[in-house]
C-alpha cells in the first residue's frame, strides 16, 4: 500500500525539510516552502528500468557495444551544431535556459522544421501555447514538413502514449516547468514535478533512443528554475542569453557530456527568426573608436572558439569617500585584483578612482588570460593616452606584476592576425615551443610595467 510522506520544499532551491519554515536555511529566500505530499510505492521503487514498450534493460559488455549505429545528427544551424559538440547525439536530453522572449521556442521550432525536411520525426509537445498559436509562429518564420508534430499536451502519461504510438526520433518539451507526472500531487512547476517530469524524459530518452529537448525558464539570478537535479540529470545544459533591447543572442554551452563545455553561438534575431553570426569577432569590434582612450582588444576563448572582444574602461576622479567598481560582463573582484596590482606593480594612484569596465557586445568574459587587455584599458583611461587600434592583448597578470602564459596562444593569435590586427602582445614565455606567424607582430612581454611601456608609447 503507497504512504504519504508530507515535506516542505523550497521552490528557489529544492531544500527540503521535515517542517513548515518562513526563511529557507539554504538560499535564504522568504515563504519560499511550499507543503508536498510525495506517494511513495515499494512496487515501484523496486521495478526495473523499461522502455516504452517494455523491454526490460539488461547488462553489456563495453566491447559488444557497437557507437557507429549512433552517430551524430548536424542541423543546418552550423552554430548550434558547434555548442553541442558535432552536432545532436541521438539519446541525449538537452536542456535550454533563458529569460522569457529571448527566443528559446523559436530557436527550437527552426531546429524542429529543418529536422522534420530531413525525414526526422518531430514531435512538438508545448504547454504554454495552442496548436493555432504554435502554426502563426512557424508560418512567420516559415517553418513547416510532413514529419513534424505539434501536440499541446502537459499531462506526462498522454506525452508518454503518444510517444509509443508516433515513434518519434526527436521531442521537445515547451516548458518543463508545465509539465505534470501522475502520482505526484504538488502544484505544476513544483520540485517534486519537474524532478519526476525530468526523470520520465531521462527514461524515455536513454530507453527509447529519442533526443528530447527541454525548455527550462529562468529564475531572477539567471539560473534555471527549480531543483539543481535538473541541470545534474540531462545531458547538455545550454543557456541562451541576450538583451530583448538588441538582435543579437548567444548560445552557452555551460555542461556538455558529448563534447566541450563553455562553447559560444551567436545568432542574430529577426522577423524571420534567428540567424547565424558566421564571424561574432566582426560583429564584437564593429562600431570601436579608432582613437577612443580606455579601449583594449583581447582574445579569448569561448571553449574551442577564439573572439576578439573589446574590453573598454572609464577611469574618473571619486566624489565620494569611497571609490566606486562597476563591472559589465567581467568578474568584479578580478577588476579590483587588477586595479591593486597596477597599483603597487605599475605605480598608478587608482585608489581615489572610480572605475567602470565592460567588455563591448553584451558577451561575459571570465578567463584569465583577459587580464593583460584589463590592465592596459585601464591604464589607458587613466593616462588620458589610447591605444593602437590594431593592438590586441593576451596574457594572465600575477600580483607580481608578471605576465604569465595562456592556453593556445596559436589559435588566439592566428584569429587575431585573420581580422587584420598588426600587433599582439603575449607572455614572453608562451614564445616558445612554437613559430609565431610572419603576417602580425608578437610581442613577447614580461612585466606589466614592459607592456604598459610598449602599448602606450
Amino acid at each position: 500500500m503507497a504512504k504519504a510522506k508530507v515535506h516542505y520544499v523550497c521552490q528557489n532551491c529544492g531544500y527540503n525539510s521535515p517542517r513548515f519554515l518562513g526563511r529557507c536555511p539554504n538560499c535564504g529566500e522568504w515563504n519560499t516552502l511550499v507543503e508536498e505530499v510525495e506517494q511513495t510505492s515499494v512496487a515501484a521503487a523496486t521495478k526495473a528500468t523499461t522502455t516504452l514498450t517494455g523491454i526490460v534493460a539488461r547488462p553489456q559488455k563495453i566491447n559488444e557495444i557497437d557507437t557507429k549505429k549512433t552517430p551524430r545528427v548536424k542541423t543546418k544551424l552550423r552554430e548550434l551544431n558547434r555548442v553541442l559538440g558535432g552536432g545532436i547525439v541521438p539519446g541525449s536530453l538537452v536542456l535550454i535556459g533563458g529569460d522569457p522572449g529571448i527566443g528559446k521556442s523559436t530557436l527550437l521550432l527552426q531546429v524542429s522544421g529543418q529536422l522534420s525536411l530531413e525525414n526526422h520525426p518531430v514531435l512538438y509537445i508545448s504547454g504554454e501555447e495552442s496548436a493555432n498559436q504554435i502554426k502563426m509562429r512557424a508560418q512567420r518564420i516559415a517553418v513547416s514538413g510532413d514529419n513534424f508534430y505539434i501536440y499541446p499536451e502537459t499531462n506526462m502519461d498522454s506525452i508518454r502514449a503518444t510517444i509509443d504510438n508516433l515513434k518519434p526520433e526527436y521531442v521537445v518539451i515547451d516548458s518543463v516547468q508545465t509539465m505534470q507526472a501522475s502520482g505526484v500531487e504538488s502544484a505544476i512547476g513544483s520540485v517534486a514535478q519537474i524532478r519526476a517530469v525530468t526523470a520520465q524524459l531521462m527514461q524515455i530518452a536513454k530507453g527509447e533512443n529519442i533526443t528530447v529537448f527541454v525548455v527550462g525558464h529562468v529564475t531572477k539570478g539567471g539560473t534555471i528554475a527549480g531543483p539543481k537535479i535538473l541541470e545534474h540529470m540531462v545531458d547538455t545544459v545550454l543557456y541562451f542569453e541576450g538583451d530583448s533591447h538588441h538582435t543579437y543572442r548567444i548560445l552557452r554551452s555551460v555542461k556538455n557530456r558529448f563534447g566541450s563545455t563553455n562553447e559560444l553561438g551567436i545568432f542574430e534575431m529577426h522577423d524571420t527568426g534567428l540567424t547565424e553570426v558566421a564571424n561574432p569577432s566582426e560583429m564584437f569590434l564593429e562600431e570601436r573608436l579608432k582613437d577612443a582612450t580606455g579601449s583594449a582588444v583581447v582574445v579569448s576563448l569561448e571553449g574551442t572558439r577564439p573572439i576578439l572582444v573589446e574590453v573598454q574602461a572609464l577611469i574618473t576622479p571619486t566624489v565620494f569617500g569611497n571609490a566606486q567598481r562597476t563591472a559589465s560582463g567581467l568578474d568584479r573582484n578580478r577588476v579590483s585584483l587588477i586595479m591593486a596590482v597596477l597599483e603597487k606593480r605599475a605605480n598608478l594612484l587608482l585608489q581615489n578612482q572610480d572605475a567602470y569596465l565592460q567588455a563591448a557586445g553584451g558577451v561575459k568574459l571570465n578567463e584569465p588570460a583577459i587580464d593583460l587587455a584589463l590592465a592596459i584599458s585601464i591604464a589607458s583611461s587613466y593616462r588620458d593616452k589610447g591605444t593602437r587600434p590594431t593592438d590586441a592583448f593576451i596574457g594572465e597578470l600575477g600580483l607580481t606584476g608578471e605576465v604569465r602564459r595562456v592556453s593556445r596562444i596559436e589559435q588566439r593569435v592566428a584569429e587575431a592576425a585573420k581580422l587584420g590586427f598588426k600587433r599582439v602582445f603575449i607572455p614572453k614565455n608562451n614564445l616558445q615551443h612554437w613559430t609565431p606567424p610572419t603576417n602580425i607582430e608578437v610581442v613577447g612581454v614580461a612585466t606589466i610595467n614592459e607592456a604598459l611601456k610598449l602599448a602606450l608609447s
